[in-house]
């Protein structure tokens, strides 16, 4: 690790407070990338002025970065609050193959490493410091960085901080207090999914006032969607679409939600058996078989991870090509984090989800089980609801989303399924006033099925009293499946909910003024024609890097590959993920352009100047088959 005032004197013209053409000297220096992407600049901006910042980038938007070249520019120790240990081993990896002196302090850095740490801290030679915020509750830990001068104090996944938000953690609430411990000290939150009322939050609890609130775009141009409803709810056959799904993606690398420990288990070994190599991971195992598992999952080319949610947080695997919920999540925030760990490295990626009315209950049970106040488990289940509207809707799923999170300009993307085949819908107000009927009149007693065939009909043995009533076959002129549709998009819509009644689910109205107004006509009701076929890919229209590669020349590809071999190597001899050396990107961009010498090799997205240095060389060697 360089002492960090070389590292000053490499980007600072002088002492002075360092400049945006500073951060962007460090920037393509550093990271090999001539200019910020997006809204980077104006966050990086007013950490090097010593303001505070909320900002809201989208995954795989950099957020990183913002606090990172700062922290290197301006005076001082960069500490760093994060949430996960995976994520700081993560990100601490990744800076040191970029010749940043970074850090972290976690329960697996031994006694030893930590006198190391404190010494180096002491001395200047440390950019960044990552902690965990239950590290920071160690009063030990405070005094020692009361004693260092701080360039800055960033907050990572800042969204875990509000109870508005999908990933509540307790021990978040407590860093507002770093306001009144560390005045002065500039502090930037930076997270990826953040709506209005979150970001509220955000800055309130953190204490961060003044703060300048950045929100970039939330669109993911690179990222195609698709949403499949569950035929039946049967989990034999979703397996089976899970499988067929992955199957198509032969050689890709993705991953697969599941809504349970046991799901993830029978799916990966589903997927083994199909011949993926599928990794199973959850909250149940132990944390050194997980960290293991994490480390298969960044290391081999082509690795599927089937998880439940404790997966994924700051996970930084560039080349992951597509991202399947099997159970879908609670909320579209939760959502658009997920399927955003698709396509980080900005080429052609999948989201594609399946769900069913059976999940949306499962979600709803989920949520009454969990202790929170009463006005918070509305917020959570009015989320939910939300995004199951949008996955049965007819509305351009990112452009939905980006609604959601305030863009009210976004336009449709052109190439989610929404787009590329546009649902036929109908009116089916009169169909849900009269399935509405029709439970009431039950009773709130029975389930969908018997509903169903009371509106037909067809109820077996039927009684007198229930042929009696006014809803008694007065649906028999639609087909069975529409009626299928309608109770299912009534559950989507909060109009119906199911009681679970030991597994023998009883349908019920659902929320009263919203029951009157479709009785009334005050609320039009609209319901997808489902498509008459099984759950099937479609045919991708492929652009960029990753479709270029393959229709590629049999030499570029024989190249790529070449430098896939050479980067794992390098990667297993450090015992890093072979991302954090090169991209899939880079390779492939080193392939196309096949540089002869170190000053082309210098002019390729990616590779800065310390990384030119530790493997220019090897690089070009591999080119020419020859032993570096």
């Amino acid at each position: 690790m360089r002492h960090k005032a070389a590292m000053l004197a490499d980007s600072l013209p002088t002492a002075a407070s360092p400049s945006l053409a500073d951060a962007r000297a460090t920037l393509e220096r550093v990271w090999g990338h001539p200019d910020f992407r997006g809204r980077q600049a104006e966050v990086v901006g007013e950490v090097l002025a010593g303001r505070d910042v909320l900002a809201v980038l989208p995954t795989g938007g950099g957020k990183s970065v913002c606090y990172q070249i700062p922290a290197m520019l301006r005076s001082g120790l960069g500490l760093v609050v994060s949430p996960l240990i995976a994520l700081m081993t993560d990100q601490v990896e990744a800076l040191k193959q970029q010749g940043v002196a970074a850090a972290r302090l976690d329960s697996g850095v031994s006694m030893d490493d930590r006198s190391e740490i404190w010494r180096a801290a002491r001395a200047g030679e440390l950019d960044l410091l990552y902690v965990s915020p239950e590290g920071l509750a160690q009063p030990h830990l405070i005094d020692r960085l009361h004693d260092l001068p701080l360039s800055l104090i960033a907050i990572d996944e800042a969204h875990c901080v509000s109870q508005w938000g999908h990933d509540f953690r307790p021990d978040y609430r407590t860093l507002g207090r770093l306001a009144e411990l560390f005045p002065g000290v500039p502090r930037v939150a930076v997270t990826a999914t953040a709506d209005a009322r979150t970001r509220d939050d955000i800055v309130r609890s953190l204490r961060l006032g003044e703060a300048r609130v950045v929100v970039d775009s939330f669109a993911r141009p690179n990222l195609q969607l698709l949403a499949v409803r569950k035929e039946n709810g049967s989990r034999a056959r979703t397996d089976a679409a899970v499988i067929d799904l992955v199957r198509q993606r032969r050689g890709k690398s993705g991953v697969v939600y599941c809504g349970s420990r046991d799901g993830c288990e029978r799916v990966a070994q589903a997927l083994r058996e199909a011949g993926t190599n599928a990794i199973a991971y959850h909250a149940g195992m132990e944390a050194r078989d997980r960290d293991r598992r994490l480390e298969r999952f960044l290391a081999e080319d082509g690795a599927v991870m089937v998880a439940t949610i404790a997966f994924g947080m700051g996970v930084d695997k560039a080349d992951v090509r597509f991202v399947i919920h099997a159970d879908p999540p609670g909320s579209l925030e939760a959502y658009w984090q997920e399927i955003g760990r698709a396509g980080r490295d900005g080429e052609p990626a999948e989201g594609i989800t399946l769900y069913g009315p059976s999940d949306i209950a499962w979600t709803l049970r989920r949520l009454e089980g969990r202790p929170m106040a009463e006005e918070v488990k509305a917020v959570q289940v009015r989320k939910a609801r939300q995004l199951f509207a949008m996955l049965d809707g007819a509305v351009c799923r990112p452009q939905a989303v980006r609604r959601y999170f305030g863009e009210t300009e976004a336009e449709p993307c052109g190439v989610c399924d929404i787009c590329q085949d546009p649902p036929a819908q109908f009116d089916a107000t009169v169909p849900a006033q009269k399935a509405l009927a029709a439970v009431q009149r039950l009773g709130e007693r029975f389930g969908r099925g018997r509903v169903i065939d009371h509106l037909l009909g067809k109820t077996k043995d039927v009684q007198s009293w229930e042929t009696a009533l006014s809803t008694w076959a007065i649906g028999a002129d639609v087909a069975l499946h529409t009626w299928r549709d309608v109770v299912d998009h009534l559950m989507f819509e909060g109009l119906l909910v199911e009681d679970p009644n030991d597994g023998k689910p009883l349908v019920r109205l659902g929320d009263p003024e919203a029951v009157r107004a479709v009785y009334r006509g005050e609320r039009v009701v609209e319901v997808r024609l489902a498509p008459a076929r099984a759950v099937a890919a479609k045919e991708r229209v492929r652009t960029g890097r990753n479709a270029a590669l393959e229709t590629m020349d049999a030499d570029v590809r024989a190249r790529f590959e070449t430098l896939r071999a050479w980067r794992r190597d390098r990667a297993a001899e450090q015992r890093v993920p072979p991302y954090v050396i090169f991209q899939d990107k880079t390779l492939l961009e080193i392939a196309m352009a096949e540089p002869a010498d170190l000053e082309r090799l210098s002019h390729i997205s990616g590779v800065g100047q310390t990384k030119l240095d530790r493997y220019g060389k090897g690089v070009l060697a591999a080119l020419s088959q020859q032993p570096a």
